[in-house]
């Protein structure tokens, strides 16, 4: 996990000393600390997919001594999400080629008008800027990635829509507010399932709360849940005392194994 925090990060800019506003998060817990929210998954032969290129990313990768990924899924074109996309020139170099990149039509056509240079065809010398190869995606499809079998699926946050995946038993939902019966089929038999909970108290707009994300768990009964895209009102020792067992908070950093 690079990223477990919402789109502000946590600490949010200001605070009463102008040092952050952590909300009721403990400044002294480091687990509290949370950058913006991206995953990358490794699959046994050494391949790697980065999800989505947030604005940490730079210190994220190093952080997590990530030497360098095969291609690039997008979940949705929000700015917590795609604006790192500036360093993927490096991962370009490390690569010594293009990158594939997948995402909705929508996703695409937002990301070529904001970053239109990394669209560009690649003339062969060097990376100067980053280059990505593209190819279009739907929910409902299951592609093949780095070396993995994705499945795509629809979720619903709000004003737009996001794109769930699952590798094998595995499963990423950031940035969800409500799942239909095509998203919750797809995550028929999970084991591992990452999923976004932006807040304690009361329902949001366009994400979900506790109360919704441990409802979905009770139905699909995961064995081990881990949230991500969480806000100031996460507090990571709240959470580990008050979550039912097979749920816990996820924190920058967090390697799993499934």
């Amino acid at each position: 996990m690079l990223g477990t925090g919402a789109s502000a990060g946590v600490p949010m800019i200001g605070g009463p000393d102008g040092r952050g506003d952590w909300g009721v998060c403990n400044p002294d817990e480091p687990k509290n600390r949370r950058t913006r929210a991206a995953i990358v998954i490794e699959n046994a032969d050494g391949r790697r997919l980065l999800v989505d290129t947030p604005p940490d990313l730079h210190s994220q990768l190093l952080a997590c001594a990530v030497r360098g990924v095969d291609a690039i899924l997008f979940t949705h074109s929000h700015a917590d999400h795609i604006s790192g996309l500036d360093e993927v020139r490096i991962l370009n170099r490390i690569a010594g080629q293009p990158l594939p990149a997948c995402a909705t039509a929508t996703v695409l056509a937002d990301l070529a008008r904001r970053f239109d240079y990394a669209f560009r065809p690649w003339d062969g010398h060097g990376f100067f800027r980053p280059v990505l190869e593209t190819r279009v995606v739907s929910p409902g499809e299951t592609i093949s990635l780095a070396g993995m079998q994705v499945r795509l699926f629809d979720q619903d946050h709000g004003f737009v829509h996001t794109l769930g995946l699952r590798i094998g038993s595995f499963a990423y939902s950031t940035d969800v507010l409500d799942l239909d019966e095509d998203a919750f089929a797809a995550l028929a038999g999970i084991e591992t399932w990452i999923v976004g909970c932006f807040q304690r108290r009361g329902p949001h707009h366009t994400h979900a709360d506790l109360e919704k994300v441990l409802g979905w768990v009770t139905r699909l009964s995961p064995r081990r849940t881990i949230l991500t895209h969480m806000g100031t009102d996460m507090d990571w020792a709240w959470l580990m005392a008050n979550l039912p067992p097979g749920v816990e908070p996820g924190y920058d950093g967090l390697a799993i194994v499934c």
